[in-house]
């Protein structure tokens, strides 16, 4: 298996064009489902976790083409055969669940394994099931398989106990092609919601609402195909805009805007780290020592739970005490070990962890135990005295495209190398 090796590499420089968000991408792809007509993807990013959905819609029965060179999948849904998918195929990655809300719309009924995904916390679909329940769905749970079926699909009003973003895009799809009116109350409001919203709304769907915390859907009888090119990813953006804090460099980030990137830059604003809109991008940069902040992590327009991990590393060098409190997964402070072996000074409380900035952190060799704890380790890495080796990378190639090149790109001294 592959690691990096990482040296200290001093501050980075340069421009960094940013990546479709895979997050965004992700229920995208399950919404081609809904419609037998054509459907062209742009700017989605060539990431594992893609892979793994474009090889669920094939198992659907749907024929999908991806064009990695120009980052585009194309799918047409013509014909569904099947309305199950196997552990192998769909239960290791969290999104494979979003399958159910198209599936339900197309042949009402759907088979799906319990979602896997990073060890972060639990996954539970409890809100999803609820949220169908009040649709007309029926559920049955048996050895991991979630069954679903239904004779009718209508809409109804469903109050969300937690803003889950899932949770409101499998509404969604389940309830564009529903008899009648679907309100989502509670729901996410995430910018991945709003991109999908605006699929569906290209593809022909009734939507008004997304972005806030009342989403209303008019179900119609059919959807058309569509092309929707995907957003940006704002936490690929946000990593490097901590990797640019961490080494004191100076980074443009191309393709993206302050819109949706405003609770990380504030913080970075806290931690002395400058960021500057241009006619180039995004332009990141730090002078001074870091300072240290405060963070909670909160659903959306709060600070993101999956920029919690690289900000954790930004502050293990801040002059003082910060405290981070991780409110969205229970089991997120994973990464904080692995730090620790590189001297950082972290205690764990709870859902809170107290940082006490050190002068300076050493290589050693530590593990990526989930997708954003890997590029939290990179971030350290890039500071840190020495060489680090970080193994288990196939975590943080879930998430983020050719992180690796990038930061060469950058000045980063990154390599890949066999695992021994």
């Amino acid at each position: 298996m592959e690691k990096f090796i990482v040296q200290h590499s001093g501050p980075l420089r340069g421009s960094v064009r940013i990546s479709g968000a895979k997050n965004a991408a992700l229920p995208i792809l399950a919404a081609c489902l809904l419609t037998q007509e054509p459907c062209l993807i742009q700017n989605v990013p060539p990431l594992t976790d893609i892979f793994a959905m474009t090889a669920l819609l094939r198992g659907f029965g749907a024929e999908v083409s991806f064009d990695t060179a120009a980052q585009t999948i194309s799918v047409r849904a013509q014909q569904l055969s099947v309305s199950s998918a196997s552990y192998e195929a769909a239960g290791k990655m969290r999104a494979s669940f979003l399958a159910a809300g198209p599936l339900l719309a197309r042949l009402q009924k759907a088979s799906l394994p319990l979602p896997g995904g990073c060890p972060i916390g639990s996954r539970p679909i409890d809100l999803h099931l609820k949220g169908f329940s009040l649709m007309g769905v029926s559920n049955r749970q048996e050895h991991g398989i979630v069954e679903l079926w239904c004779k009718n699909l209508r809409g109804k009003p469903v109050y969300l106990d937690f803003p889950s973003v899932g949770a409101t895009e499998n509404l969604m799809m389940a309830a564009v092609l529903a008899k009648g009116v679907t309100i989502i109350e509670n729901a996410a409001a995430e910018p991945e919601i709003v991109d999908l919203a605006d699929f569906l709304r290209k593809m022909g769907a009734d939507i008004t609402g997304d972005g806030t915390d009342t989403i209303t859907i008019r179900g119609v009888k059919e959807l058309t195909g569509a092309v929707h090119q995907v957003i940006p990813d704002r936490i690929e953006a946000g990593t490097f805009m901590a990797a640019a804090a961490i080494t004191g460099g100076e980074v443009c980030l191309e393709g993206i805007g302050e819109e949706l990137l405003k609770p990380v830059i504030a913080k970075l604003a806290e931690c002395s780290v400058k960021t500057e809109a241009t006619s180039a991008g995004l332009v990141v940069c730090r002078k001074s020592r870091l300072r240290p902040v405060n963070v909670k992590t909160m659903p959306y327009p709060g600070f993101p739970t999956d920029m919690q991990a690289p900000f954790m590393s930004l502050l293990t060098l801040a002059k003082g005490t910060s405290m981070i409190t991780e409110t969205v997964f229970e089991n997120r402070f994973i990464h904080a070990g692995e730090l620790q072996r590189m001297g950082a000074d972290i205690k764990i409380d709870s859902r809170s962890a107290i940082i006490e900035g050190v002068e300076e952190l050493t290589g050693a060799s530590v593990r990526a135990t989930d997708l954003r704890a890997g590029a939290a380790l990179i971030l350290s890495a890039l500071a840190a005295k020495g060489e680090t080796e970080i193994s288990d990378i196939y975590h943080i190639e879930r998430g983020y495209y050719q992180i690796d090149e990038k930061l060469r790109q950058l000045g980063a001294d990154i390599r890949r190398s066999e695992s021994s």
